[in-house]
Parts: C-alpha cells; structure tokens; sequence
C-alpha cells in the first residue's frame, strides 16, 4: 500500500521532472521576411517591402520583430532563447535583410527561398534547420511585418503558450478583437482550458462585415495574429501526416541544400515542386483530421497587435493628435482630421482633410480615402500591368556594397548618386550600351578601369568607355559617395555583364 508521504513524493519528482524537462527545451525564433506587403505601396514595394521600413519606429518592422524577444527568458515561465534565430527571405532581399540584422546586432542564420512557396514550406524547412544539433526546440513564428506596442504582455503571451507547445500542443496567439474587422481570418474558441487560454474550435475565413460584427458580439471569436508556438518535432510530425508530398519535397531540400556563410539556400528544384501553402490552411485547419499527432490551442493577445495590413492599420498604431491626425516627417495639419500622412523629404500639407491618407516617396505620391485602402493593391497591378518601375523599386536602390539614387534621367543619360560601404567594392563588370564619368564628392575611391589601377580622391574624376571593364571599390573607413553620369542608347540595369563578384551575382543585374 502507497502511502501519502509516497504518492506526494512521486507528485513531487514527477513535477520535478517536468520542471526539468521544460527547461531543456529552448525557444527558436523563426521569422518570416517573405512578404510584399503591396497595400503599403508606394513606401512598400516588390524589391524592398514593408518589413525592411520603419513604419512605427526607428527600427524595421524585421529589427523590431526581433528585437520583441529580447528578455523572454526574464519573464515568468520563460526560457533561454536560441542565440541564432532563423530569417526566411526571398532571393532578392537576403542582402538587405543581412544588413539589417547586422546593424541591429543580431546574429541569425538566414532561409533564402529560391521562390514563393507560402509559409507552411519555409517553417517546414526552418523545424529542419533549428533541430540541425539534434535537440527538440520550440519555435515562435513570427510574421516579420507585423506590430506589437506591449512587448512585455506579448512575451507573457509567449511563455504561456511555450507551456501548450512543450506538451505537444500546437499553438496559436489569439487576438480578442476590439471592432468588427473584414481584413483578419477569425479563430473559433472551443473549451476554456485552466490556465485561460482555449482548444481551437475551426479557423474561419476573412469575413463579411455583417458576420464580423456577429463574431465579435458572440465573444466566441479572436483575431487569427498568425503568431505560432509549436515543437520542431510536432511540426515535422503534423506536416508528414497532414501534407506528406510537402514534406517530402522539404526534407529533399535540405538534404541537397547548402550553407552559403550566414545563408542557408534550400536545392531550387525541390523547394519549387513543393506545394505552396499556408501554416493555416496546410496543417492548422487539419487538426481536427484522425491522422493529425496533435491538437490546436490559442492563448489570448492583448498586446496592442496590427498586422499593418494597410495604411488604415499604419494610421491607427501611431500616436494621434487631439483631433486624430496621425504623421511621419515633415508633416503640417491645418484643419485636418482623422487623417494619416508620411513624407519622405518634401513638406507635405494637408488643410481640411478628413479621413485621407497621403504618402510622399521621391518618385511617387498616394492619395487615399481611409474607407479605400484595401483598393492600393488593385492600383499596384494596374501599374505594374503598365511595367512601371514604382511598382518594384525606389528612386534609391539598396545594394550589398551600399546604394545608389537615380536623382535624374532624360532621352540618352541618367545621374546617380552612388553611397558605397568603407571596405566594399562593386562587381568587375561592363556595358555594352552605356558609357560613365564618375567623380568623387567624399572619400576615397579604387577605380579599376581595364589594365589600369589608380585612386581617385575628393573633386577628382575619370571616364568609362563603353565596352571597357571597370570597378569600383572603397578602401578607406568612411563612406564613398560619388556621382555618376551615365551616357548611351540604353540605360537599363539589365545592361551589366559581371565577370567577377563578391557577392555571387555575376548572372544578375544591379
């Protein structure tokens, strides 16, 4: 016969040991940094989107994403972080991504996805790349472009939810929701579990107004943040019952992938035979499948969440004045109200406005009724069905050496103002349709122009022809800033043979 003291000192190791196995399991921030963010354009665009602009803040939305998890092991119920999280960007912003992260401080292996394949294949991939030590870890998946103005409330989130996940629950951050919203999927709660949060009923679609007002009045139903907590193992799991031809085509990816110094570049050919899909619709709305090895759970967010969706969503997480007039940079109100506007340079006035975003870039200006936002993405085709460059890319175009500003352009030449990094050198490269004068307006540049080698200092200047080799390179400690006049039939960036680079882009242009 058991006796008292025995069975409350089994309780006791067995919680003990619970105890300790929790602490094993560490957290793996994965953040996905694929997006367009199309509804943000003309500041988001194709080749630098909304997760590299610091819509609300000095930092990105990617810096600030981040950045949310520093101090989760303080928290009650927390846990030691993974020193290195795991980015997952496309092929066109993995350099700028880089950039970001190192001028942030922050160390992380980078996921480049050689295509678009949705989320559900880069998490998949990324389970992969976090157990690559062969220790289980729980990963936080996080949106890259989303917003949080409580991070202490959003780590207290994350800590209960890593409790769900470390006993094999795959979780899900809810948020209640303050107003009826048609551009959120919503979450169906099912039974209330002890600790407050609750089993996931269904996922439900983006609704219709009427039955969004219906979800909210109900208190049955939070906003889906496509926040997710869940073992590396249970996914893999999850994925393998749930979507076995995905799976397959993830794991082929990484066995014949390869790291690439801080990147991590899945085999192409496997990665775009994958089928594309979201977290959502590929394993979260299966749960409740016979073959699914786990169950859904949400636990409530109420952390001042905002997918910033839209300028409408930018409009309301920015301080506001008395008469609800939200802005970013040279902005003056007079008479306004309940307007939202953001200057890049020029001044930007807005007099008797109501209810109106404006958005100031170098090459373009938007102009849009708040109740219209949803609409920006409608324009953004018809002006990329046009094959205008505001489509894709800025007047400034960010490079891997640094940048560059088209700052003017006619019939026959192009001026660019041309930044490059202490250290950094352009790819050996010619055109075959252009020719260029550079001169130098500070610090010090290595040219070399065909056999010849020499350096150019501040006010100096040299010519190169068409069809001649030519680099340029920064050796010093400061920035090299040159301007350079570009002369010739074609101008295009597509007008670059590379025959050397630093970067591995001698089949690409820019």
């Amino acid at each position: 016969m058991t006796s008292t003291t025995d069975s409350a000192d089994g309780t006791a190791a067995a919680a003990s040991a619970n105890t300790a196995q929790r602490q094993r399991l560490r957290v793996a921030p994965v953040v996905l940094a694929g997006g367009a963010g199309t509804r943000l354009w003309p500041l988001s665009r194709e080749h630098y989107p909304k997760q590299l602009i610091d819509l609300i803040g000095p930092d990105s939305l990617l810096q600030a994403t981040l950045r949310r998890l520093e101090g989760f092991d303080g928290v009650p119920g927390g846990r030691e972080v993974v020193a290195e999280p795991i980015v997952a960007c496309g092929e066109e912003h993995r350099f700028v991504t880089a950039e970001q992260l190192r001028a942030s401080g922050t160390r992380a292996r980078l996921l480049v996805e050689p295509g678009r394949r949705n989320t559900a294949p880069a998490l998949t991939i990324a389970a992969w790349l976090a157990q690559s030590h062969g220790e289980d870890v729980i990963l936080v998946v996080m949106p890259a472009d989303h917003a949080i103005l409580d991070p202490n409330t959003f780590r207290a989130a994350l800590a209960q939810a890593a409790d769900h996940a470390e006993r094999g629950a795959m979780v899900t951050l809810g948020v209640p929701p303050m107003r009826p919203e048609t551009g959120y999927g919503y979450i169906r709660l099912g039974a209330t579990l002890p600790d407050g949060a609750h089993e996931i009923a269904r996922f439900v679609e983006k609704p219709a107004l009427e039955l969004a007002t219906q979800y909210v009045q109900s208190g049955q139903y939070w906003w889906n943040s496509g926040i997710f907590i869940v073992r590396a193992n249970v996914w893999l799991q999850a994925v393998q019952a749930l979507q076995p031809e995905m799976y397959e085509s993830c794991m082929q990816a990484v066995i014949e992938g390869k790291q690439d110094g801080s990147f991590f570049r899945p085999a192409p050919k496997a990665f775009l035979n994958c089928p594309s899909d979201s977290i959502d619709y590929a394993v979260m709305e299966r749960l409740e499948l016979p073959v699914s090895p786990c169950r859904g759970v949400v636990v409530p967010l109420a952390a001042g969440w905002s997918d910033l969706g839209s300028w409408d969503a930018v409009w309301d997480a920015t301080e506001k004045d008395t008469a609800g007039n939200a802005a970013r940079g040279r902005v003056v109100f007079e008479g306004a109200s309940d307007s939202y506007a953001h200057s890049d340079g020029r001044l930007v006035a807005c007099v008797g406005t109501n209810n109106i975003v404006v958005i100031e870039t170098a090459d373009a200006v938007l102009v849009v009724d708040r109740s219209h936002v949803q609409d920006v993405k409608t324009l953004v085709e018809r002006i990329k069905a046009q094959h205008a460059p505001e489509a894709e890319t800025h007047r400034k175009v960010r490079r891997p050496w640094g940048f560059y500003d088209s700052v003017d352009h006619g019939p026959r030449f192009q001026v660019k103002r041309i930044v490059v990094a202490p250290g950094a050198r352009l790819s050996l490269q010619l055109h075959h349709h252009r020719a260029e004068h550079w001169v130098v307006v500070s610090g010090t540049a290595l040219v070399q122009r065909g056999e010849e080698t020499f350096l150019l200092g501040e006010n100096q200047s040299t010519y190169i022809p068409l069809g001649v080799t030519h680099r340029l390179e920064n050796p010093g400690k400061l920035p090299l800033e040159i301007i350079e006049v570009q002369s010739g039939g074609y101008l295009g960036e597509d007008d670059i043979v590379r025959l050397d680079d630093a970067f591995g882009r001698c089949d690409k242009a820019g």
